[in-house]
Order: C-alpha cells, then sequence, then structure tokens
C-alpha cells in the first residue's frame, strides 16, 4: 500500500510571519520593564527557547515565576499588537504554501482570536483546513498537548503530520504526536542550533517545503 501523502502544519510567528525584530524589540520591552539587559537579535536566536518563562529567567538572571511571567507576557503582547502592522510574510512564504500538493493547516502559539484575523488579512485562510491559536490568556508554553489537540479537530493521525517551524520545541512537538518536523532557518532560532538537532533543516520555507515532501 502506498503511504498517505503528510498532512502539513505550518507555524506561524518566525516562519510564515517574519516577526522577529518585533519579537525582539517587544521582548527586550519586556526585560526593560524590571531593569534587565538588552538581547540583540542573534542573542535571542541563540538564547530562545520554551517554556519562555526559562528563557526570560536566564537572561533575567533570576527566577521568573507565574505571575512575574504573566505580568512580562502582558507588556511583550501590548507592544507586539502596536507594532503588528509592520511585519510582513516572508518572502517564500505564500508560493511555498501553494507548492505544497496536500492538505496543510496552521498552528500557532499567539493568541487564537487575534490570529484568525490576522491570517484572513493576509490572504491566507482558504489554504488551510484549519487555522489554531491559543486558548489561554497567557502563552510562552510549549506546542506538543496544542499540536495533540489541533489534529484531534482535524482527525488527523500524528504520524502523517509534517510540521514547518522555526524552533526546536517545533520538532519536540511533531515527535510527541508521532510526526516529523522541518526546521527553518528564518526565524527566530539560530541556524547551528537547529543544524545540531536531527531534524532536517532548510533555509528558505520552499525548501522546508520541498523537504517535507519527502518525509512519510
Amino acid at each position: 500500500m502506498t503511504p498517505a501523502r503528510p498532512h502539513l502544519v505550518w507555524d506561524w510567528n518566525g516562519t510564515l510571519l517574519n516577526d522577529l525584530s518585533l519579537v525582539v524589540a517587544c521582548t527586550n520591552a519586556a526585560f526593560a520593564s524590571v531593569g534587565g539587559p538588552a538581547v540583540s537579535a542573534d542573542e535571542h536566536r541563540v538564547r530562545f527557547r520554551r517554556p519562555i518563562a526559562d528563557y526570560y529567567a536566564e537572561v533575567l538572571g533570576r527566577a521568573v515565576d507565574d505571575e512575574a511571567f504573566g505580568r512580562l507576557d502582558k507588556i511583550f503582547h501590548d507592544a507586539y499588537r502596536v507594532g503588528l502592522t509592520t511585519c510582513e510574510l516572508a518572502g517564500d512564504a505564500r508560493s511555498a504554501i501553494a507548492a505544497w500538493p496536500g492538505s496543510q493547516s496552521l498552528l500557532s502559539m499567539w493568541f487564537h482570536d487575534e490570529l484568525v484575523p490576522t491570517v484572513h488579512t493576509y490572504g491566507l485562510t482558504g489554504h488551510f483546513r484549519r487555522v489554531d491559536g491559543l486558548r489561554a490568556e497567557v502563552g510562552g508554553d510549549r506546542k506538543a498537548e496544542s499540536l495533540r489537540r489541533h489534529l484531534a479537530e482535524l482527525g488527523v493521525d500524528g504520524g502523517s503530520v509534517v510540521l514547518i517551524g522555526d524552533s526546536l520545541d517545533d520538532a519536540d512537538a511533531a515527535e510527541a504526536v508521532g510526526g516529523r518536523a522541518v526546521l527553518y532557518t528564518g526565524g527566530f532560532t539560530d541556524a547551528v542550533r537547529l543544524r545540531a538537532s536531527r531534524h532536517p533543516v532548510a533555509e528558505t520555507l520552499t525548501e522546508a517545503v520541498e523537504l517535507a515532501a519527502t518525509l512519510r
């Protein structure tokens, strides 16, 4: 029997949406609010990880509990909303989406009620069987459980999934459901860190789709 073509799950922030500069600026706004240091884009790409509270704690040099993270997360997202109109899609996002011959969906850890209209504004909604974001008031956690729920709503088996994302957490989420991941170097994570993993790595989204098509 020929294996079913995989279902493609796209990440949003740092993958389809080129928002690294905004994310770094908003992260620095959160750090500044508690007297912390600023990070450069390169530093962010080297140190960023989920849970984001762990990343914040490392940079700030002190523990960040749930209450403290909630305050920092609000500062981050308030700044992010203001700057979002400056962001564009990755240069080959539209052509990469169009190149995928099978079903695809989008899963983000950004707030669902803001994600859905934003994806629509970029004219992408019709490409996806489902668009899901975070249904919680505070973000920052890992992606695996959200991916499980996303696939359950789609009725898609995890073993038939390839996730294209820009972080090691994306790869961990895909593995957690029995799927595969292709990691994109143009987002929030340093390319050296991505290449040190055992997952396929792509420098463009078009290349990521080409690699995803080879995975079974």
